[in-house]
């Protein structure tokens, strides 16, 4: 691992920290409002009453699911984590040539944002079991995919566009608004679509960008220059993930009072595949800023 990889252990002590804060805050609140029916004035979701995870529900508690909903932490953790490289990034801009993501904090930002949004979507929703907590979780599930898509998009343009003065715009705050954008749209229409094709679909164009790495001579970008091992680790992560999701629909992954389930296992493999993720696009080793210094 290079230098530009390695966060100081102040970052790491940041990162965990920040966690640990949040647990220890989520355990106060969860004891505080245990047993008083915290949710029972909200619209429930259909999974209240028909559950279509094996986990028992408690539904007077501020967790009415409790494994399901604690194990979203994992997407937080990842988000702090691009969080870190983000600021990380952006005190030693200009003293490293690196690849987009070295080059460009904003866009881990936008990653560690997207993340942190899922955990909180998807905690709301397991915690909750409302409408409103249904909408969310779906909605913020697209938000780390389509901030990957922009990242893939934004290692292929080049850094700025040149307009007729002469003067050089970042194309970066444009793929950022898009992602904003088209966040807020898949949660504005989440009920006008069907999830169990949006989310493929997603999932499949950033399968198909990383398979156009593969492929030599498609672009300046050395196929030779990214870690497939990440890719490699994220793929398995995804299949796992996927698997434990349907058993315990199925009704064949652990009981109902089992710390461990199926659905928990689905969040934590797909915050290690997300993070895998990153992790791939953050180790490419061709020099992103000075191969596509190039404006149109």
């Amino acid at each position: 691992m290079k230098q530009r990889d390695r966060l100081p252990l102040w970052v790491h002590s940041v990162a965990w920290g920040g966690l640990s804060i949040l647990i220890l805050l989520l355990v106060l609140v969860g004891d505080r409002y245990r047993g008083q029916g915290f949710w029972q004035a909200w619209v429930e979701s259909l999974e209240f009453r028909n559950p279509g995870y094996s986990e028992r529900i408690h539904p007077n508690d501020l967790f009415r699911t409790r494994a399901n909903t604690w194990s979203n932490l994992a997407y937080v953790l990842v988000g702090f984590y691009s969080l870190a490289f983000a600021f990380h990034d952006r005190q030693h801009s200009g003293s490293v040539e690196g690849n987009y993501l070295v080059c460009t904090p904003a866009m881990s930002l936008l990653f560690g944002v997207a993340c942190c949004y899922l955990g909180l979507g998807s905690g709301l929703f397991h915690a909750s079991l409302t409408r409103w907590g249904q909408q969310l979780d779906v909605g913020s599930m697209y938000a780390p995919l389509l901030a990957c898509i922009a990242i893939n998009v934004g290692r292929y343009c080049p850094s700025h566009f040149r307009v007729n003065s002469g003067s050089r715009i970042p194309v970066w705050p444009l793929l950022a608004s898009l992602v904003v954008l088209g966040s807020y749209l898949l949660y504005h229409y989440k009920w006008s679509m069907s999830s169990g094709q949006v989310l493929p679909i997603h999932i499949l164009i950033v399968v198909v960008f990383a398979l156009v790495d593969c492929i030599p001579d498609r672009s300046k970008i050395d196929p030779r220059t990214l870690n497939r091992r990440w890719l490699f680790v994220g793929m398995v992560a995804l299949v796992l993930a996927v698997l434990f999701r349907q058993l315990d629909v199925a009704r064949k992954f652990g009981t109902p009072e089992s710390w461990i389930q199926g659905h928990a296992l689905w969040h934590l493999l797909t915050a290690l595949a997300l993070g895998s993720m990153y992790l791939y696009y953050r180790s490419e080793r061709c020099l992103w800023e000075s191969a596509r210094r190039a404006s149109v």
